[in-house]
């Protein structure tokens, strides 16, 4: 281990990596969500976190199928409507009440539109996608997880 590496969290309890790992299996294929929007909002987590390797992991994972415009312009998604689908703009608005529910406290207006713009099981899914990610962060950014970008 070098002075700045930290555990890594999956080895040391590989149970609960795979718990957590069934939850993201189980949102990334096994609900009617767009894989897109799945990326989306796992980006857009990890960006309110601050996670270094989902950041770096959802932005390449994207790329392979996003242009990059799009990509960037995810933490300002607000300002660039024509954009993103409203659904995804929903969706997004959804994942940063959640992700900071200590400061919104899932406002009654964000859940209305949050209701109004998926299934109710939709919405129940893109809440536990954006629970299992707050879940990866907090394993990942707090262990300091490898990221791939290179200097």
């Amino acid at each position: 281990m070098t002075a700045n590496a930290r555990l890594a969290w999956h080895e040391v309890a590989p149970q609960g990596a795979k718990a957590l790992f069934g939850v993201h299996h189980y949102v990334t294929t096994g609900t009617n969500l767009p894989a897109e929007l799945i990326h989306l909002v796992f980006l857009r987590v990890s960006q309110i976190n601050g996670c270094a390797h989902c950041i770096d992991l959802h932005t390449r994972d994207l790329l392979m199928t996003m242009a990059a415009d799009k990509v960037a312009l995810l933490p300002v998604w607000a300002e660039v409507p024509h954009l993103f689908p409203e659904q995804y703009r929903v969706a997004l608005a959804w994942a940063e009440e959640v992700t900071l529910l200590s400061e919104t406290h899932a406002s009654d207006e964000a859940y209305a539109a949050a209701a109004a713009a998926f299934e109710p099981k939709d919405l129940v899914d893109l809440t536990i996608a954006i629970a299992a990610m707050n879940a990866f962060n907090r394993l990942g950014a707090p262990f300091r997880l490898p990221v791939k970008a290179k200097p």
